[in-house]
């Protein structure tokens, strides 16, 4: 009996050495998977994407990384602002599937389904940086994350701990870029299981505004002359009624500017600290009706317009800078450890960024410089280095990827779609999608003055609306919202209007050519194209009759 014993006790350990072998061989057969994003980090500020400021070599590292792995030229956010775009991201389901369509969205751990999925297929997961959607991000194994927006410099970060969330808080010294990258490095180094595949989301709070740089930087760019945007100065035929009301009526109040069209905010209130103007910010209520004169670029106010954008920019590439050096210091990790090559890296931004085009700044909008997202992936196992395609994608698609990437399968419940194929085989399947929907809610918000508007981009077109209303009923005595939210002008109906821009012909977006006849079938077919998106996304207005009604009124002006 005892040798029969012994020998059982031998084949159940060499069964289970058997079986650990084999996990260990599948976690050395996954790959690592790092996500690296910025804050605001827009497709004009980097070299790889060919803008203006190209040629001012603003982000070496990662376009170096870019280059080593598959760029992507048509990556777009389904909702340009902060919150909502992360939520998307985590979920790979666009505002209303999971229930984040503004700034004051939280998304609960039952629905950060990102880590929940890798974890399930043997992933260690873990967050460091910018987090922002309020609720403990306790579906990873760790994490290290900024309080909402957090701070630039000394920043404090909520950790795990005894106390309840968000009670149990450090406090670091220095840059936030550098003590971020320092805290990932800490992470990688000292406190992950190195037995096991990980996924690290690694997000760094700049170059959001007010675009604080580390003290290193601040000669950066200082005696460079940065390449204007031609449409700060001249807009041409951008915009409609819902952009720029009757008669440009609302241009003074709508669109917060590098100029000082708009009266309520301008670049120059965020960037001058030790002036009158700072942070002096107008309210909608009181700007008077002799102020409401159609704007004129005068010779005195394009001298102060170029100075406004020339501080702007400068203070911007700075953070990017500090974003840059700090990606290639973790890069210079990984590869001195030997965890590059079998390390899957992207990189993005949460939404593009306005640098002055059409006399914008911050997101939100729809057009190209904040919907279009930078993105590219670097896994030299899988994914040829030097290619890029112009197949549409958009944030949603993110978690289905890298699900896949990591071997799983995309759950049922996501709404966006793997691109998987197409970074192994640079080609775009043939029943890949052609379009990619967008909508913002928060109209009139922030007093940045964007009114509420969806609609649909194509290779070839984009069309959108302008519904103007707030999600809430403001017009209902009974309604309740945030009535104390931070420059809110949301009780404001602006007029409804449409936009079409044919991509072709007009990159920059600046004829709408909505109202001429030789458009009329394209615009009826994106509109069809339209209805089908909402429809299929769950992103009807059904739930919003207030809004539903001006749809129907004016859909077919």
């Amino acid at each position: 009996m005892k040798y029969h014993s012994l020998f059982v006790s031998l084949v159940v350990l060499s069964v289970l050495f058997s079986c650990e072998e084999k996990e260990s061989q599948h976690n050395q057969q996954q790959p690592n998977i790092i996500y690296i994003m910025a804050d605001d980090h827009t497709t004009q500020a980097f070299g790889i994407y060919g803008s203006r400021l190209a040629s001012l070599n603003p982000t070496p590292n990662l376009d170096k990384l870019a280059n080593e792995g598959m760029i992507f030229d048509n990556c777009f956010v389904n909702n340009s602002i902060c919150v909502p775009s992360r939520a998307a991201i985590m979920t790979g389901q666009n505002s209303q599937a999971n229930g984040v369509i503004d700034l004051e969205g939280e998304l609960p751990a039952d629905k950060q389904y990102l880590p929940t999925e890798l974890k399930k297929l043997g992933y260690q997961t873990a967050i460091v940086g910018k987090w922002h959607l309020h609720a403990e991000p306790a579906a990873f194994d760790y994490y290290q994350v900024l309080p909402v927006q957090g701070k630039y410099f000394n920043p404090d970060f909520r950790v795990q701990g005894d106390k309840p969330w968000p009670e149990n808080e450090i406090q670091t010294e220095g840059h936030s870029s550098d003590v971020i990258t320092d805290a990932t490095l800490d992470w990688l180094k000292n406190k992950r299981d190195p037995n096991k595949p990980f996924f690290l989301m690694h997000h760094f709070k700049a170059p959001h505004d007010d675009f604080e740089n580390a003290p290193r930087y601040d000669e950066y760019l200082a005696d460079t002359f940065i390449p204007e945007p031609e449409s700060m100065y001249h807009n041409g035929n951008n915009g409609s009624e819902g952009t720029r009301g009757k008669n440009d009526s609302l241009t003074r109040i709508i669109g917060s500017s590098v100029s000082s069209r708009n009266l309520i905010r301008n670049q120059a209130m965020n960037l001058y600290t030790d002036s009158t103007v700072y942070k002096q910010y107008r309210n909608a209520a009181d700007i008077r009706p002799d102020e409401y004169v159609n704007w004129e670029m005068s010779a005195d106010e394009r001298k102060h317009t170029s100075v406004v954008y020339q501080e702007y920019l400068k203070r911007y590439l700075r953070c990017v800078k500090g974003v840059d050096d700090n990606v290639k210091r973790l890069l210079d990790y990984l590869e001195e450890e030997g965890l590059l090559e079998n390390t899957i890296i992207v990189y993005t931004g949460d939404q593009g960024f306005m640098l002055g085009e059409h006399d914008y700044i911050d997101k939100r909008w729809m057009y190209d410089e904040s919907m279009r997202m930078p993105f590219f992936v670097r896994y030299p196992e899988k994914i040829a280095g030097g290619t890029r395609t112009d197949a549409i994608i958009n944030n949603t698609d993110f978690a289905p990827t890298l699900i896949e990437l990591a071997g799983g399968t995309t759950p049922s419940y996501m709404q966006g779609h793997s691109f998987k194929s197409i970074l192994e085989t640079g080609e775009e399947p043939e029943d890949w999608q052609k379009s990619t929907y967008y909508r913002y809610w928060m109209h009139m918000a922030h007093k940045h003055g964007n009114p509420a508007h969806f609609g649909i981009r194509t290779n070839d077109y984009k069309l959108i609306f302008f519904y103007g209303r707030y999600w809430v009923d403001t017009d209902d005595p009974d309604a309740k919202w945030n009535k104390g939210s931070w420059g809110n002008d949301f009780t404001r109906h602006t007029p409804a209007a449409w936009e079409l821009y044919d991509l072709r012909n007009d990159p920059n977006e600046m004829n709408n050519v909505y109202a001429d006849p030789a458009y009329k079938g394209i615009a009826s077919d994106l509109k069809q194209q339209l209805i089908e998106l909402r429809e299929n996304l769950n992103e009807t207005d059904k739930n919003y009759p207030h809004i539903q009604k001006v749809i129907d009124e004016h859909w077919n002006d």
